[in-house]
């Protein structure tokens, strides 16, 4: 996941955000289990004779004193004819290191008075609710309470003196670590508060108390549910923002750092392969990011609080049902694994096919020609296959994550259910707190299974990662530290026994070029296909580095000044017809940014373009559009011609700039062409006789090396090589 990471330079500038996406999931679990908390009293109110007030009580008694108490009917201690029913409160359990321990409680004991509260009534009956309030509402630091003990076969009258929260003394006595003394605080305020809600509510065992008391918590219940509902709304809008964000910035640099890669790194690869990182793979990492500031950081959490909340009520339960968990992070790990090594393939399998769909949709015409349909339709039917396969594996990780999770949730469970009806049985565990336990136990597995293919996603995006920062990993076009800014060049140009090598290939395109241009020459450089011409000018500006040698503009090292100044200074013209998707005018200032509209024009006519485009219903307004649809290759050519002209720069380079035009412009072009060359350095490559016989010196290119250099007559009559293109290419 070291990849993925990565990915979080681009979360964490929003901190802010990121903060409230993460309190907002704590406060959904928290709610989430307060809401399935409420059971207990629920229960409690609706199935037996106890009030919620009393609940509360009996609840405040044992965080307190760890008292554990049983709430019996009215039984009769004394049957004496005339007097009262008594009732009493059953120990149920005396909890280790509590203050009813240190009081000297033991299981089975009844408590029949506390502070004196039967005897001060004086024959009156009492409730056991007044002994459970009294107990939770204590006034001072000790409590008298009076309990029947159970010795033999008799009961025994005994007094007990039970500290109270109040005894600091006593509370310092307890045998407690840090956490303890944190967690009795949390409690006692937290049973505090439950008793104080609690007294705005009818004490009395009565249906109409009953109804209020069921009214309370339903509308406690509304009120977490609508807490935790404004919380989830923030936790997604917030964490989609965070993502959106995130990935925007990442493409934005992704694409930036490309722009800026040398042109090398491109040889041999497959731009669709670039463009299916920019905006497939950042897609795919945006959709990680979304799980782990989503579904990934709530679900966990709802489990953990839920866990938590299991554990407070009961934790041997709860830890039979956590005892399958190492196998859950075993089968985790090995799905994620296998999902990572699909989802690679699958990104690979996906960026081919677009290749292809790419090819085939520019060269349709070619395919429909030579009738290779069949073949097409064969090639993608491979790469689609391989891509079917890729997804076909990840689905299947995919769709046996849950249901393995939830085979051992089920073990886990049925294990936490059998142990815990035994329990019940022998009244170690209140059954409303353990039907509370089931119900936490069951919502924290479902959140489990719900998280089954988060891993998977995380592997998903984490591949996906290694291909989009691979090429933000890639190095930059060099340029020195202290590169000084090219001063507007004369135009001299001068290679220093240069040689290069493509990366990827055995044996070098240029071998030991030297060569002295003289500022304001036209300089045409002709030779067979693969002799290195297109490679050689394309070391002037730097698209390249040579592996050995120099290059100077005016005596300087190309290597020594800065990559703007030098690239300023050059304009290109190729045999690759580039236009943008944007209007004429656009395109032509494409070199000259703030060129004005009438700048634009007059290059537009200095290389013929004006006379097609002022036809045109938009003029310079018209949108070119993808591929240049609605233009011929001839006016396309000119509207770059125009580009150059426009940018106005010391050195000129045409790459077959006329192999586009049609026969009715061409003079036209030519004569555009000699008029822009004049007073600047030109390099041509061109094979049409009419453009290389007029140059100042032609440059004569064979196997990498300069065969020979001069003008037109002298290389006619001295160089084979020149002769025999005259008679086979440039001739025509």
């Amino acid at each position: 996941m070291r990849e993925f990471r990565r990915v979080f330079q681009y979360v964490w500038p929003q901190w802010p955000r990121v903060i409230v996406v993460v309190v907002s999931a704590m406060m959904i679990a928290a709610m989430l289990s307060a809401s399935f908390m409420t059971i207990i009293p629920l229960l409690t109110v609706m199935v037996s004779n106890e009030g919620l007030p009393s609940w509360v009580d009996r609840k405040v008694s044992d965080v307190y004193y760890g008292l554990e108490l049983q709430v019996p009917e009215a039984a009769v201690v004394s049957a004496e004819p005339g007097t009262p029913a008594a009732v009493y409160l059953r120990v149920i359990r005396v909890r280790k290191d509590s203050l009813a321990q240190q009081a000297g409680f033991e299981p089975q004991d009844r408590i029949i008075d506390v502070n004196d509260v039967v005897s001060a009534r004086a024959g009156r009956e009492v409730s056991y609710a007044s002994l459970l309030r009294t107990l939770a509402c204590p006034k001072g630091a000790i409590l008298p309470v009076k309990i029947k003990r159970v010795k033999g076969t008799t009961l025994v009258d005994q007094t007990l003196q039970l500290p109270t929260p109040q005894d600091e003394a006593a509370i310092r006595n307890l045998k407690s670590s840090p956490f303890s003394r944190l967690k009795r605080r949390i409690q006692f305020a937290a049973v505090y508060a439950a008793a104080w809600a609690v007294d705005f509510l009818p004490r009395e065992q009565t249906p109409r108390g009953k109804t209020t008391a069921v009214i309370a918590l339903m509308g406690l219940v509304t009120g977490i549910t609508v807490i935790r509902c404004i919380a989830k709304f923030y936790q997604d809008y917030l964490g989609q923002k965070v993502v959106q964000v995130a990935v925007n910035n990442l493409r934005q640099d992704v694409f930036g750092h490309m722009m800026q890669m040398p042109m090398a790194a491109f040889t041999g690869e497959r731009p669709s392969d670039t463009i299916s990182r920019i905006v497939r793979d950042t897609s795919t990492m945006g959709a990680g990011i979304q799980v782990l500031l989503g579904k990934a950081l709530r679900e966990p959490m709802n489990a953990l609080f839920m866990l938590g909340a299991a554990l407070w009520l009961n934790w041997q339960l709860a830890l039979v049902f956590l005892g399958g968990a190492p196998f859950v992070v075993v089968l985790l790990g090995t799905f994620g694994s296998r999902m990572k090594k699909a989802t690679r393939r699958s990104l690979v399998a996906s960026s081919q096919m677009l290749a292809k769909l790419q090819e085939v949709v520019t060269g349709l015409r070619v395919v429909k020609i030579y009738n290779q349909h069949a073949y097409e339709h064969e090639a993608f039917r491979g790469i689609n296959d391989r891509l079917l396969r890729q997804l076909l594996r990840m689905s299947k990780v995919d769709a046996a994550s849950q249901p393995v999770l939830e085979v051992l949730g089920m073990l886990a469970g049925a294990g936490a259910i059998i142990l815990g009806m035994a329990w019940v049985s022998d009244n170690k565990v209140d059954g409303s707190e353990f039907l509370a336990l089931l119900a936490l136990l069951g919502a924290s597995a479902e959140a489990v299974r719900k998280t089954s293919d988060i891993w998977n996603r995380m592997q998903q995006a984490n591949a996906a990662s290694e291909r989009v920062f691979a090429v933000l990993d890639q190095p930059l076009e060099k340029e020195k530290p202290d590169a000084v800014v090219l001063p507007p060049a004369k135009g001299n140009v001068e290679f220093r026994n240069v040689s290069f090598t493509y990366p990827k290939s055995e044996r070098p395109t240029l071998r030991n070029i030297s060569l002295s241009i003289t500022a304001g020459l036209n300089v045409a450089i002709v030779g067979p296909n693969g002799a290195g011409k297109t490679t050689l000018i394309n070391l002037i500006p730097r698209l390249f580095d040579p592996d050995s040698g120099e290059i100077l503009i005016d005596g300087r090292n190309i290597h020594d000044v800065t990559l703007k100044s030098l690239r300023d200074q050059i304009g290109m013209v190729t045999q690759d017809i580039l236009t943008f998707n944007d209007t004429i005018a656009t395109n032509i200032a494409y070199g000259r940014p703030g060129a004005t509209k009438d700048d634009v024009v007059a290059a537009a006519k200095r290389a013929f373009a004006h006379e097609f485009v002022s036809r045109m219903p938009q003029g310079y307004d018209t949108i070119i559009g993808e591929h240049s649809v609605g233009l011929s290759g001839g006016q396309l050519q000119r509207i770059i011609i125009a580009r150059a002209i426009l940018k106005n720069p010391a050195i000129l380079i045409f790459d077959e700039a006329t192999s586009q035009i049609d026969a009715e412009s061409e003079t036209k072009i030519h004569e555009a062409i000699e008029e822009i060359m004049r007073g600047r350095t030109t390099f041509i490559i061109a094979h049409r006789f009419s453009t290389v016989v007029t140059a100042d010196v032609i440059v004569v290119m064979n196997d990498g090396r300069i065969i020979a250099q001069g003008r037109h007559d002298e290389l006619i009559r001295t160089c084979p090589v020149y002769q025999a293109l005259y008679e086979t290419q440039l001739v025509r």
